[in-house]
C-alpha cells in the first residue's frame, strides 16, 4: 500500500463536485483522510472562484494506474480531453505525493505545484505537516513556513458525505 496525496479543486457548481471526488475516491481506496475545504481566486485568469482541498489515500494501485483512475473520474464528472490549463473546472484532480516516488514523466511527482500555490500547500500542511517531501528533504510544514504568498484563502464549511 502506498500513502497517496491527492489535489482536487473545482468551481462549476462546486460542492456537488468537490463531493464527488470524495465519494469516487472511496472507491480508489478505503482510507480517505480529508483537510478543511478552501476557497480561493483562480490563478491566471478571470473566472468564478474554486473550492480546493487534499485528500489522503492509502492505494494499492501503481503510480500510473491511480493516474488513469483520476482522469475517468474527471471525464466521468465533465471534464473534457481538451480541458486546457487556466480555464474553469467541473473537477480537477492532481497527484501531489506518491509514498515516496519521484518521478520526472507524467504524472510528475512531487507536483511542483506543492511549491506554487498556496491552495495545495495549506491544506497539504494541515492534513501531514511532518512529511518529508521527496527529492526536496524539507517537511511539508517547513515549505509552509518559507512560503510567501499565505493570505489568500477562505477555509468553507463543508461535510463530506460518505
Amino acid at each position: 500500500m502506498t500513502l497517496a496525496y491527492i489535489g482536487i479543486g473545482s468551481n462549476i457548481e462546486r460542492h456537488q463536485h468537490i463531493q464527488a471526488a470524495y465519494q469516487e475516491l472511496r472507491n480508489v481506496s478505503h482510507y480517505l483522510r480529508c483537510s478543511s475545504v478552501y476557497e480561493c481566486d483562480p490563478v491566471g485568469f478571470d473566472s468564478h472562484a474554486f473550492y480546493n482541498t487534499v485528500i489522503e489515500i492509502d492505494t494499492s494501485l501503481s503510480l500510473l494506474e491511480l493516474q488513469q483512475s483520476l482522469k475517468q473520474i474527471e471525464f466521468k464528472w465533465g471534464r473534457t480531453t481538451h480541458a486546457q490549463k487556466l480555464q474553469d473546472r467541473t473537477l480537477d484532480l492532481d497527484i501531489l505525493l506518491f509514498g515516496e516516488v519521484v518521478s520526472e514523466s507524467t504524472p510528475l511527482v512531487p507536483r511542483c505545484d506543492i511549491f506554487d500555490y498556496e491552495f495545495v500547500l495549506q491544506p497539504l500542511c494541515e492534513l501531514n505537516p511532518q512529511l518529508i517531501i521527496p527529492n526536496d528533504g524539507r517537511s511539508v510544514e517547513q515549505v509552509w513556513e518559507q512560503f510567501e504568498h499565505k493570505g489568500s484563502l477562505k477555509r468553507v464549511e463543508f461535510e463530506f458525505r460518505l
